[in-house]
């Protein structure tokens, strides 16, 4: 999926309870942890922890800048987790958070992180039975430019 960054951006607005915070060593095997929760419920592939760490170093794909994280009074609600070549590699809310309008939110963010950067677009990939994600990034403006059938394994 693509959302062209054309067209006007809406503010994130989360609620008053959250708060956007930098990535950083202390909330990283938190970010993690949601990440892995998310693949759980919505497929995709998140490495071990330190190999996953060690991209942020090693891998010119990663920038720490470019993991959002939302956190409550509870810790991290909500991550972002997108590539320098303008693509959301992972998106994650914590359930506890659902319907709350953090992941729209959080997409928004990210579309005015990207248009800073001075890119056009951001793409995405997402399952076909993921229909709740499918959903949000429908609501977010992204459109679908590609369809892929998977490899049964």
């Amino acid at each position: 999926m693509r959302r062209d960054l054309g067209p006007a951006l809406h503010d994130p607005g989360w609620p008053a309870a959250v708060r956007q915070v930098e990535f950083n060593g202390q909330n990283a095997p938190a970010v993690h942890q949601l990440l892995v929760l998310g693949r759980e419920h919505g497929g995709g592939r998140v490495a071990d922890y330190a190999t996953w760490l060690d991209a942020f170093e090693t891998d010119p794909e990663f920038d720490p800048a470019l993991c959002f994280v939302l956190e409550d009074a509870e810790g991290v609600v909500a991550v972002a987790q997108c590539w320098t070549s303008a693509f959301i590699r992972n998106l994650v809310v914590n359930p506890r958070a659902h319907r709350q309008g953090l992941g729209l939110a959080l997409l928004n963010q990210v579309f005015k992180a990207f248009r800073q950067r001075g890119e056009g677009h951001v793409d995405l990939k997402v399952m076909e039975s993921n229909l709740a994600a499918r959903r949000l990034y429908e609501r977010a403006g992204m459109q679908y430019i590609q369809r892929h059938e998977l490899d049964p394994r």
